[in-house]
Parts: C-alpha cells; sequence; structure tokens
C-alpha cells in the first residue's frame, strides 16, 4: 500500500514499471475463439431477424387512456364502474364544432343536417362504415347561445376503437380522418369553419404525434450518435458496430416487451416506448464505450487480441454490470407506483437496459474480435506500452483537470458545490401541477384549435360533465350543493327537463357541466372543491368523470414521489455499498448526484418559465427525470470509482483517484454527450412531456458528467482521502 501522500508523477512512474507484459499467443486455442465468435453473431443475426419486425409492431399494443392507468381504488375509477349502469361509458365522444362568424343562417343548419344524416354510411376503408362502430345515434346539432356554432356529438364504442382497419390505422384514427375529410368536401365549400375536437379527437391526434416513434424517433437518434462516434473514434467502422449493438439490444428488449403487453402483463403507451428507445440506444452506447476504451487500451500492451479482449472483458464487467443492474433496479421500483403508465415503464425499461447489457457484452466483443485491431482504422493501436494514466498532471485536457483536482481538491468541491446548491435554489419554482390539453402539443394541431374555439360559444366542460354518483335521498341536494360551487355551470339528475333521475340501486348519477375547460388545471381545482363539498353532504357521495380522473391521476403522482423516489435512493446505496465495499463512498456519490439532481430541476424550472414559455408540466415529470437522472447518472460515478479502486490498490488512494479520473475522463464524458444527444432526439416528437424529459436528462447528464463526476466526486474523495473506502481494508 502507499501513502496517500503520494505525488501524481510518482503514481505514473509505477504505473510504467508495472507494465504487463504481452501474453504468448496461444495459436491453439485460437479455433475456439474464432468457433465462439461465428456462433454468438450467427445467434444474434437470429434475433435480430425476429426481433426487427416486432420493434415495428409496438405501437399495436400501446395503451394511452390515463382512466386505465389509475388504481382500481381510485374515486374516479369507482365513479366509472358504476356510471355503465346508467349511461354508456364506454362510448368515446368526437365533437364537430360548426361555426361561423356572421352567425349560422337556417342554409347552414340544412348543411349541418345533411352532414349528420352521412355520418353513419361514411366509409373508413376496407368495406367499413361509421355507423358499424357508432355507440349510439347522432343526435341533431346544438346551437350555440350567441348563434354562431352547432355542435355535434358523435359516439363510438370505445372498446373497439384500437380496432385495426387497414394495416397501421386504428378505428379511433380513422374515424377522425374521415370525418375531416367529409367536412371539407360538404362544409368547407359553404364557407362554415369546422373542426373535430373532444376525446376522440384529441387521441386521434395523439396517434398521429406518436406515429413518428417507430422510424422518426429511432432514426434521429441512431444518426445523432452516430455522427458523435464519428468525432470520438475517428473511425468509419466502429460506430457501425455500436450501433448495431444498440439496435441488436432494442430488438432482443422487443422480443419480450411485446408479448408481455399483448397479454396485459404490463402496460405500455406512446410515452413509454419513446423513452425504451432511447434507454437501449443510450445504455447499449455507454456500455460500448467503456468496453472499446479498455479494450483499445489493452491492445496496447497486448499482441494477441483475444488475451487484450479477455483482460479488457473482465475488468469491464464489474462496473458495466453494476450500472445496468443499478438502473434496472431503479426503474423496477417504479412498479411501487399507483399509476399503470409509471408502473409499466418500470418493466419496460428494465428489458431494455439488460437487452443493452446482453449486446454489450456478446455481440460486440465478438465483433470486435472478428475485425481485430483494423476495426479502429485509420488509428490502429499498436503494442507501444504507452497508458491513458501517463496524462496525469501533463497537458492534455484530463491530464489537467486531475493536476488542478490534485493542486486544490478543496477549493474545486467546495465551488462546486456552492454553484450546484445555487442552481437547486430555483427547484421550488418547478410547476409539475399539470397541463391542459391543449398545451400537450407543441405544434398546431385541429383538436386542440377545436377545443379553444368550444370554448368560446359553450360552456368550456360542454361535452365532457362531471360525474356524481350519489344516494337517491341526497340527489336533490348534491345539485344544489354543486351549482353553488365557483366554477360549475350547471347540474342535473334528469336526462331531460320533467324526466325524473334513473335509480340504480338506490343511487343516481348527477352530472355537472363546468364553466372552465375540463381538462384544464383551473378545472381539477374546480373537483377538488366539489369533492370537499359534497363530502359534507354525505361520505357516500363519489365525484368521477374526466376531470377527476386528471386529478386522482395528480395525488396519484405525488404520492409516488413520495414513496418511489425514497425507495431508489435505498436501493442505489446498497448498490453501491456492495461494489465499492465502503460506506462513506456510497453516501458521497448519492449526495452528490441526490445534489446534481437538485441542480437539473432547478435550471429546468428556469428555462420552462422564463425561456421556453411552457405553461407547466405532467405530474410524473419530476419522477421520470429522477430515475433517469439518479439512476443514469450514478453509472459514470460507478465508472468512476471501480477504477479508482482498481488503481488506488496499487498505487494508493490519492494517485489511484488521480489516474482514475485521467484513465476514465474521455471515455466517460463521451459517453455522457452520447446519452444526452439521444434523449435530446426525444425532442423531435411535438408532445410536452417529451421534450422536458429531453431537456431534462440531457442538461442533467451533461452536468453530471462534466462536473459532478470530473470535479465534485474526485476532489472531495481527494480531500477525504483513504477514509473514503471505510471501512473496507483500503482505508487503514
Amino acid at each position: 500500500m502507499h501513502d496517500d501522500g503520494q505525488s501524481a508523477g510518482d503514481a505514473v512512474t509505477q504505473v510504467t514499471d508495472n507494465e504487463k507484459q504481452p501474453a504468448p499467443r496461444r495459436s491453439a486455442g485460437r479455433w475456439g475463439w474464432r468457433a465462439a465468435i461465428a456462433a454468438v453473431l450467427i445467434g444474434w443475426l437470429v434475433l435480430a431477424a425476429l426481433g426487427g419486425p416486432t420493434v415495428g409492431r409496438l405501437s399495436e399494443v400501446q395503451e394511452n387512456d390515463n382512466a386505465d392507468f389509475l388504481p382500481k381504488q381510485a374515486e374516479s375509477t369507482l365513479v366509472s364502474d358504476q356510471a355503465a349502469k346508467f349511461v354508456d361509458s364506454t362510448a368515446l365522444p368526437y365533437f364537430v364544432l360548426v361555426e361561423r362568424d356572421a352567425g349560422i343562417t337556417p342554409a347552414d343548419v340544412a348543411a349541418v343536417k345533411q352532414f349528420q344524416d352521412s355520418l353513419p354510411t361514411l366509409e373508413l376503408g376496407a368495406g367499413k362504415t361509421l355507423g358499424d362502430y357508432l355507440a349510439a345515434p347522432v343526435a341533431p346539432a346544438v346551437p350555440s347561445e350567441d348563434r354562431q356554432a352547432l355542435l355535434l356529438t358523435v359516439q363510438i364504442d370505445g372498446d373497439r376503437a384500437d380496432e385495426v382497419i387497414t394495416e397501421g390505422e386504428t378505428v379511433l384514427f380513422a374515424v377522425a380522418d374521415s370525418m375531416r375529410d367529409a367536412i371539407k368536401q360538404h362544409l368547407t365549400p359553404t364557407g362554415l369553419t369546422a373542426y373535430v375536437t373532444g376525446p376522440g379527437g384529441v387521441f386521434a391526434d395523439f396517434v398521429v404525434a406518436f406515429s413518428g416513434i417507430d422510424g422518426i424517433l429511432l432514426g434521429v437518434a441512431l444518426a445523432v450518435v452516430f455522427v458523435i462516434l464519428l468525432i470520438v473514434y475517428r473511425s468509419p467502422i466502429l460506430p457501425v458496430a455500436v450501433l448495431l449493438t444498440a439496435v441488436f439490444g432494442l430488438a432482443l428488449a422487443a422480443l419480450v416487451v411485446y408479448p408481455l403487453a399483448k397479454n396485459d402483463v404490463i402496460q405500455l403507451n406512446g410515452q413509454s416506448q419513446g423513452i425504451l428507445f432511447i434507454l437501449v440506444v443510450g445504455a447499449a452506447t455507454d456500455y460500448s464505450l467503456l468496453l472499446v476504451s479498455r479494450y483499445k487500451e489493452e491492445l496496447h500492451d497486448y499482441e494477441s487480441k483475444y488475451e487484450a479482449m479477455r483482460v479488457a472483458w473482465r475488468a469491464s464487467i464489474e462496473p458495466i454490470a453494476a450500472s445496468a443492474a443499478t438502473v434496472i433496479l431503479g426503474l423496477l421500483c417504479l412498479l411501487l407506483s399507483q399509476l399503470g403508465s409509471t408502473k409499466g415503464l418500470g418493466p419496460v425499461g428494465a428489458l431494455g437496459i439488460a437487452g443493452a447489457l446482453v449486446a454489450s457484452m456478446t455481440f460486440l466483443p465478438a465483433v470486435l474480435l472478428a475485425f481485430g485491431r483494423r476495426i479502429f482504422w485509420p488509428s490502429i493501436p499498436r503494442v507501444d506500452h504507452v497508458h491513458t494514466s501517463d496524462q496525469v498532471g501533463g497537458r492534455k485536457l484530463w491530464g489537467r483537470v486531475s493536476g488542478l483536482v490534485g493542486r486544490r481538491a478543496r477549493r474545486v468541491w467546495v465551488v462546486t458545490v456552492v454553484a450546484l446548491l445555487a442552481c437547486a435554489a430555483f427547484l421550488p419554482t418547478f410547476k409539475a401541477s399539470g397541463t391542459s390539453q391543449e398545451d400537450l402539443f407543441l405544434n398546431e394541431v385541429e383538436s386542440v384549435t377545436g377545443q379553444e374555439q368550444l370554448a368560446k360559444h359553450f360552456d368550456a366542460g360542454a361535452g365532457t360533465p362531471v360525474q356524481i354518483l350519489t344516494p337517491a335521498a341526497e340527489a336533490e341536494q348534491v345539485v344544489q350543493t354543486a351549482t353553488k360551487v365557483d366554477g360549475v355551470g350547471e347540474a342535473s339528475a334528469s336526462v331531460a327537463p320533467g324526466v325524473p333521475p334513473k335509480v340504480v340501486d338506490g343511487q343516481v348519477l348527477v352530472q355537472a357541466t363546468l364553466t372552465v375547460p375540463a381538462d384544464s388545471p383551473e378545472a381539477t381545482r374546480v373537483v377538488e372543491h366539489l369533492r370537499t363539498e359534497l363530502d359534507a353532504v354525505s361520505p357516500d357521495i363519489l365525484v368521477g368523470g374526466t376531470t377527476a380522473i386528471n386529478l386522482d391521476v395528480l395525488d396519484a403522482a405525488q404520492r409516488d414521489l413520495r414513496v418511489i423516489i425514497p425507495t431508489i435512493l435505498a436501493v442505489i446505496f446498497v448498490v453501491l455499498m456492495i461494489l465499492l465495499r465502503s460506506l462513506v463512498a456510497a453516501v458521497l456519490l448519492v449526495i452528490a448526484n441526490v445534489l446534481s439532481f437538485g441542480a437539473t430541476v432547478g435550471v429546468s424550472a428556469l428555462m420552462f418559465n422564463h425561456v421556453f414559455g411552457f405553461p407547466g408540466a405532467d405530474p410524473g415529470i419530476p419522477l421520470y427525470a429522477f430515475v433517469f437522472l439518479v439512476a443514469l447518472g450514478i453509472d459514470y460515478s460507478i465508472f468512476l470509482m471501480t477504477r479508482v479502486r482498481e488503481e488506488s490498490q496499487a498505487h494508493g488512494t490519492r494517485p489511484g483517484i488521480l489516474i482514475g479520473l485521467a484513465v476514465t475522463g474521455g471515455v466517460i464524458t463521451s459517453a455522457g454527450v452520447v446519452l444526452a444527444a439521444t434523449f435530446s432526439a426525444l425532442a423531435v416528437l411535438p408532445i410536452l412531456f417529451l421534450v422536458q424529459i429531453a431537456f431534462m436528462v440531457a442538461f442533467g447528464v451533461l452536468l453530471d458528467t462534466t462536473v459532478v463526476r470530473s470535479l465534485l466526486v474526485p476532489s472531495l474523495a481527494h480531500d477525504i482521502g483513504k477514509r473514503v473506502w471505510w471501512p473496507s481494508k483500503l482505508a487503514s
């Protein structure tokens, strides 16, 4: 064991003195290696042939309805279950809003009536018509009080909305698309303006927005990674091998995810599918970068590529496997969520990481050995015993960084902590109370424009009423109480004036219309107030409907934050203790990454509120960001500290820290840039949630690799000295 006060120069000398000697060639074992390489490559080609098409079919098993993500005990879920006894709760409504600024004329009414009568025979494709899927006859258009608009409600059977009519086109989309075509043909020529909106219209536009996941998102992510790898490796062959590793890892994951989602074992939505693609590409590239870097390092010492790979693989498997295990366990903690969408992301993401790990540690080594040193062309490594660790204190970037950490460790970590705390101070200003549907899209969407126009002519909550399930004896009092609540326009237990309310099992369903958009944050506050007021009438009264679903989603998301975040931290802490055999190092890394997360959220709040002008964020954003930033961010600290521990055993803690930083600096920073760029690809989809996740993860990963892992962790560990390994033997 060497003294911790040993200089960086002494460490470099010792690395030179302890150079590894080339292993003798073992020609007898070459055929065994070649047979193994061929078997691995053939196996992966077969798997890719099976899994590749499955990747494109994942969108077929998506579920994107908030109501299906809530737990069975949620109040809105209980109401939805009981409401089926009163109305057809499975019906999915589309609103056709028709308007003329100068006022609706008798001729307009006649044109809309003709359009209405034609809807049942509207062709959807494959010989199917809209009438085949209607849940109820299309009712006459309702005029607005200002006489400038008419509203048609078209209800289809919600249970059949996911049926495929033609290849890649479901009933949900076909209905909206066909009605929009019919509007252009019959209503637009008369000077009327019409929109297909409502829940059905919005869901159909979501289908269009997420249609880019299968091709555009994956293509952009792979293209971005390819460019970065070209810059990193300066080789035209190696980036292709790394990208194939990512694609094959995704194929493996898809082979498992697809049947599980199809059989309702796990839930897959558009967001989790997009994140799956990004996770696999990012993780596979990160693991590949680490393995390739170590392999190239060993090629400077070993003549035999097989021996170099054997040493590199053994040295890389522990940090890479530990990294993957940390992310997988962190993602599986999402199974504790009350929301089906969040719970579904856990196993989906975990399977993606597992696919990336298996591909990186089997397919990639086989490709590297098949090509040999030529895969690095034109910068082919030779046996020259030149080591990256020789850069400590030198002129190159990571030599200078390690030299700075060695000379001014305390000043570096103090300044870094202060800067991160300053950024984290803005964390309370992060708004994650949800957004309205019109804010979910970042591009112009007809259903959103239609919702905005609908609010100008009708009560903003028209068509999506609040459903109140009450004992029949309290029905009248419920109506009176509801109408007194600010934000409630009208309430009724009758389907029409003079018609007595329908009583089922001693209960009545009261429907209330809101004066604010039913999907807005303002509406959730109205429903929250309404529940409080009605609880005073009777604890047996339940409030449901679209707005109540959104409120229950928000409550569940807040509960998930309180439960899942501490669990993830505990899991990561245990993994780090086992891996590093140190309590102090584990505490240091967890605190550093939590501080990095806080700074990222603070900066994101500033950017979202004052630069991008976002209206808010989905309530699930903080949890998603935490999982990705802490679970993925800890990877880079694992890569650093496992190498530091390895070097500390040979050279002492403080020299080992400097050598570890110099050796891993380039590859870890490259991995961070790749992961940040990969997540940035999510921004190509015009969905607010995904764009916000893209920014937070990309910024957070860059912050972690360039500041936390490069400055904070090594300088603090250097200042602590050998006690950082307590209670292991390295601390003595």
